[in-house]
């Protein structure tokens, strides 16, 4: 039987398609599969023709109902991908933003009670349907700004009931919200304030109690944890991520965002999927990254929020021939903001990225730092119709036009639902 169009978006200035390898390396992260004048036609749920108009139209029958888009010169690019969120929490701390604008550092303003541990208290006290109704303008807002799919953490719950609560209402979300959310269990995020005298009992809690019951229910996909000086040592890191790769989950990293500790390489030499912040990464980690295959997720927005100086040293990562990803790091303490465009733009300024490398960073790649490369992020045949109309001309225009959102039209899964 001949597939039909459902979905027909014609007249785009240009269709950024990401056809070809997966991931994008080196030189190959420019090329971004560029369409001029170009049509998508979808049928369902998923890519049926991607082209020229005029070759799309001419082959791709319509079916009877058919709703047609004529996007008028825009931009069309698949939907982002967003691989490192904490979007689940209880209150915001603008308090500690306005103390970091008063000269306070990160881990001062940790020391005297903020931080992390401040997000727990929080969170513990606040009953699950008012997390997921808070969660839920977060995704509306990533959804606005051309977000299709993220990755979901806990980390703020760093109690076995707490950071089920908190899995379980990133389950919840993906049920009903058209963002799709990969979820990742973070419970070694801290030290909550009750082990902060007996470290070694919390550690034992995550590797026999917390992990054994995230993977009896199925609560999450991946295991990450904050690798870094004054939070876990590289040795505590391996025995708690053995453990969770040992029951079936797939590995993730913070590392190297405050200080070089050998982070990323430990990342890289036990098969993690990615290593993310990694600003201090040493030479010789990012050459473990580029030989493991293990992403490389950089977050210029979070050296931007905490006043920092130095960014994660994109181009020495792309020339090493490291997989590259960016991400907002959406969280209430660090990176509050929803917006990818913006952090491209960051990327762009702070990191000297082409405007075709971030696109690349926040779509093929980004979805091979959740385990997805291959099936998202690229607009090409029987893959889901995640799909993003810009109201620009030129796709170069989207970190240059900073701090607006230019989305015009969100499509996901064959269904327009931003800019009906």
């Amino acid at each position: 039987m001949v597939k039909k169009a459902t979905l027909l978006i014609r007249n785009a200035s240009q269709v950024v398609t990401m056809q070809g390898p997966v991931p994008r390396l080196g030189p190959d992260l420019d090329d971004i599969g560029l369409i001029t004048n170009g049509a998508v036609a979808v049928a369902g749920d998923e890519i049926l023709a991607v082209g020229p108009c005029d070759e799309v139209e001419g082959k791709a029958p319509l079916a009877e109902g058919c709703t047609v888009i004529d996007v008028k010169g825009r931009v069309v690019t698949p939907g982002l991908i967003d691989p490192h969120t904490h979007p689940v929490f209880a209150k915001t701390r603008e308090q500690e933003f306005e103390m970091r604008t008063l000269g306070k550092t990160y881990m001062e303003i940790a020391l005297a009670g903020g931080g992390i541990r401040n997000s727990v208290r929080a969170l513990r006290e606040t009953p699950a349907s008012t997390l997921k109704e808070r969660s839920l303008r977060r995704l509306d807002r990533l959804l606005a700004h051309g977000v299709t799919t993220i990755e979901a953490k806990s980390g703020y719950g760093l109690s076995t009931e707490s950071e089920l609560k908190m899995l379980q209402v990133i389950q919840e979300l993906n049920l009903v919200h058209p963002v799709d959310l990969v979820p990742t269990f973070l419970g070694a995020h801290e030290i909550p304030d009750e082990y902060q005298n007996r470290r070694e009992d919390y550690i034992e809690l995550l590797i026999n109690e917390m992990i054994p019951a995230v993977t009896k229910d199925k609560l999450a996909e991946f295991s990450d944890i904050f690798c870094e000086e004054g939070v876990y040592t590289n040795e505590e890191s391996r025995r708690i991520q053995q453990a969770a790769k040992d029951a079936g989950l797939k590995l993730k990293f913070h590392a190297d965002e405050l200080a070089s500790t050998g982070g990323a390489g430990l990342a890289a030499e036990m098969g993690a999927v990615s290593a993310d912040h990694i600003v201090y990464i040493s030479d010789e980690d990012i050459k473990a990254l580029a030989q493991s295959g293990t992403v490389a997720v950089l977050l210029p927005g979070t050296t931007f929020s905490l006043r920092g100086t130095q960014y994660a040293p994109a181009r020495r990562l792309i020339e090493a021939g490291a997989v590259v990803a960016l991400s907002t790091d959406c969280n209430p303490g660090s990176s509050y903001t929803e917006s990818l465009p913006f952090i491209m733009s960051l990327a762009a300024l702070q990191m000297r990225l082409t405007a075709a490398e971030a696109l690349s960073a926040t779509t093929v790649n980004a979805a091979c730092a959740i385990d997805r490369g291959g099936s998202i992020g690229q607009l090409i045949p029987e893959l889901p119709a995640d799909i993003v109309v810009w109201d620009m001309e030129d796709y170069r225009e989207l970190p240059y036009h900073y701090a607006v959102n230019l989305v015009h039209k969100v499509i996901k899964n064959g269904k327009v639902v931003v800019g009906k």
